[in-house]
């Protein structure tokens, strides 16, 4: 704390007092009334640090009801494995036969027996494999899902960014414009200009502004979409980092084809159908093989006439049934379709591995024209055109140059940003769609 007359430096200072006044006290006189000075910063809010792509990703992956229910039904798939290993329960009865007395009383015999279904040795070990294979189809289903909530929010994620550097674009453009509008002003008060150059420039500089009002609304439509995919409320609010990651690739095409053919979830859940459709062809043909059906029993006779002998009243049973293969007809018809099924099996796969390394092929192709235009427009032409527009405006302010001149010189270069913007949307959009087909992240 200081006293005195002491003036703020700087903005950013505010002093509460700050004035030497004479005062009078009752029972003192004439005095001298010194107010302190109390330097107050005003600190700006401290804001959150923008969200990463990697982080919206995490958090859309963790909350996502899709990728949530694909686990689930992933984990139950898992589940359905022992079952298939395990053969039927066996089923326990028991009689009580010839109660001559009574319900349950007087009975002549007792009878336990036991019975167990089982299939031919080897059925069951196929149907368990075909398990295996069905967790394992929903598990690549589950990964598929995370890619593709991935992909939603790499695209959520660049569509912000790019209408945010779209606003910033228009923003500029309507700066801009007012520069016009103030030299065309100038210049028709030194009778340099007609009037209709600062009617037409007033017009440019009101629809651009228009149209920055409309690019706020997309902005926060923009924001919106974003918080939905992070299961966020659709106004909270949500900054982005503002860089454009024009980075290329370092696999080559080849390795990038290879890639997708390995790890595309679609073509490795193919690929287990193709087997699992071979292992239901098998068990078409095991249908001649007969099941069977094992029987034990015990009998117990209360009354000793009824015994195979009057000293040995009980006995043991034992029985095996099996089914006949009687309709064999309908069976080939069971192998034909099975071997169809197989075929066609074969024919996806076949079809996805070609459709895949084709999608690559062209979107690499395309990727690597986006990112050169790209660049070519944001290392050269785009400068051009400002160094353009700023020598125009000059020659304009001189006499040397006339309004339509001008004009078309600054639409030159809102054109040449705004085809930069696109060449980065195409760049970014590809590359999303590239990381899908390839079956996940390339970096």
């Amino acid at each position: 704390m200081r006293c005195g007359l002491t003036l703020p430096k700087s903005g950013n200072d505010r002093f509460l007092g700050g004035m030497v006044r004479l005062g009078m006290l009752p029972g003192y006189g004439l005095i001298l009334l010194v107010t302190c000075l109390i330097p107050t910063k005003i600190v700006a809010a401290a804001k959150d640090p923008p969200l990463r792509l990697d982080q919206a990703v995490a958090i859309a992956i963790d909350v996502n009801p899709q990728v949530r229910g694909a686990r689930y039904r992933w984990e139950s798939a898992e589940h359905q494995i022992v079952q298939n290993y395990t053969p039927a329960d066996p089923q326990f009865s028991y009689l009580n036969s010839d109660s001559w007395r009574g319900f349950l009383y007087g009975s002549a015999l007792h009878n336990l027996t036991v019975t167990q279904s089982l299939q031919f040795p080897g059925k069951g070990l196929l149907q368990g494999r075909v398990a295996e294979r069905n967790a394992e189809i929903a598990r690549l289903t589950y990964l598929a899902s995370v890619r593709d909530v991935r992909a939603q929010v790499e695209t959520a994620y660049y569509q912000l960014q790019l209408d945010l550097a779209l606003q910033d674009l228009i923003a500029e453009n309507v700066e801009n414009l007012q520069r016009v509008l103030k030299v065309t002003e100038i210049a028709y008060t030194a009778n340099l200009a007609t009037q209709g150059d600062v009617i037409n420039a007033k017009f440019a500089l009101e629809a651009d502004q228009e149209q920055l009002r409309q690019q706020a609304v997309t902005v926060a439509n923009d924001k919106t979409a974003l918080n939905i995919l992070l299961a966020r409320k659709p106004e909270e609010p949500v900054e982005v980092e503002r860089h454009f990651d024009l980075g290329g690739f370092e696999s080559s095409l080849d390795q990038v084809i290879e890639r997708a053919a390995s790890n595309r979830q679609e073509i490795l859940e193919a690929a287990l159908a193709q087997k699992n459709q071979d292992t239901a062809l098998t068990l078409a043909r095991l249908e001649y093989a007969p099941d069977y059906t094992l029987l034990f029993g015990f009998d117990h006779y209360l009354i000793a006439p009824f015994a195979p002998a009057l000293t040995h009243t009980q006995d043991w049973n034992f029985g095996i049934g099996f089914n006949l293969p009687l309709f064999f007809w309908a069976k080939n018809e069971d192998i034909k379709r099975a071997g169809r099924d197989l075929a066609a099996a074969h024919e996806d796969l076949n079809a996805i591995r070609l459709q895949t390394a084709g999608q690559v092929t062209t979107l690499y192709r395309q990727i690597l024209r986006a990112r050169q235009a790209a660049l070519l427009y944001r290392d050269t032409l785009v400068p051009l055109a400002r160094q353009a527009f700023e020598v125009m405006l000059i020659a304009y302010q001189t006499g040397k140059t006339d309004f339509t001149t001008l004009i078309s010189t600054f639409r030159q270069l809102s054109d040449a940003r705004s085809t930069y913007l696109q060449d980065v949307n195409q760049f970014l959009a590809e590359k999303v769609a590239l990381e899908q087909a390839a079956g996940g992240s390339l970096q």
